[in-house]
């Protein structure tokens, strides 16, 4: 390496990867483990994951994501469209009538401008990701650095990614690397991430009282409890019903760790 490490760790690998044009060095370092000190009184959160809120604390801040993808869809799909064309142009000359699908085992030559559309499509497609990423790293850290205990919903995201309304939406948000990212790091720094149950009721059971309601539609933002009369945002009680799961688990001192 250019310079020494500057923190007490190991080099044991680099990888070199292609992401668009642009070359990446990725170094992997093996570092000790970190030392868990174990406090008395233990900063615990409840994180809610959503779409219009990325990430809704039990603390009742809200945390936005980026939506990177939805914020590219109209470029990409016209850039999809331009490749679209240039194709069917490529077919025209190569002697194929318009609309005719490419014989088995032909090749298609790539015109030059079919190839700065590609390109321009697939850093698109890294900015999409980088931006993402960039989020989830910003906010994983941050919980990690303010809390000891973490709850999130075990969440079911290829079945959610089924749901045609929401399917974009969701991947958008990059649940599933949400919770890499936060597992890692929490293991990283000692801290504890609990798993709760995706059938736990987090969002129709009233965090002031336990009552649980019937039946919650996606669409019902707020509620009040008619037995205690507390009203409720959504998201805000479901991610104080994960905080009391995590309260309860470090009580019990046997915690559930990702």
């Amino acid at each position: 390496m250019h310079e020494p490490l500057r923190f007490i760790g190991k080099v044991v690998e680099g990888t070199v990867s292609r992401t668009a044009d642009r070359w990446l060095l990725s170094v992997t370092v093996e570092l000790p483990d970190p030392p868990r000190v174990r406090r008395e009184s233990q900063a615990v959160v409840g994180v809610d994951l959503g779409v219009s809120a990325l990430a809704t604390l039990s603390t009742g801040e809200k945390i936005v994501g980026p939506k990177a993808y939805a914020d590219a869809l109209a470029q990409l799909r016209r850039l999809s469209k331009q490749f679209s064309r240039q194709m069917e142009a490529a077919k025209v000359r190569a002697g194929l009538q318009p609309g005719q699908p490419l014989p088995k085992g032909m090749p298609m030559p790539l015109s030059q401008n079919m190839r700065k559309t590609q390109r321009r499509m697939a850093r698109l497609h890294a900015r999409i990701a980088n931006i993402r990423a960039d989020a989830l790293h910003h906010l994983t850290t941050d919980l990690v650095q303010r809390f000891d205990v973490m709850a999130i919903e075990d969440l079911n995201v290829a079945g959610m990614l089924k749901n045609p309304s929401l399917a974009r939406a969701i991947a958008d948000m990059g649940f599933g690397e949400f919770r890499r990212q936060l597992a890692y790091k929490a293991a990283q720094r000692g801290k504890t991430v609990v798993i709760v149950s995706r059938w736990y009721p987090s969002s129709k059971t009233c965090s002031a009282c336990g009552y649980k309601m019937p039946k919650m539609p996606l669409a019902m933002r707020e509620w009040t409890c008619p037995e205690c009369h507390t009203h409720h945002d959504r998201d805000i009680n479901a991610a104080i019903n994960l905080r009391n799961v995590a309260e309860s688990s470090v009580r019990s001192s046997s915690p559930v760790s990702a």
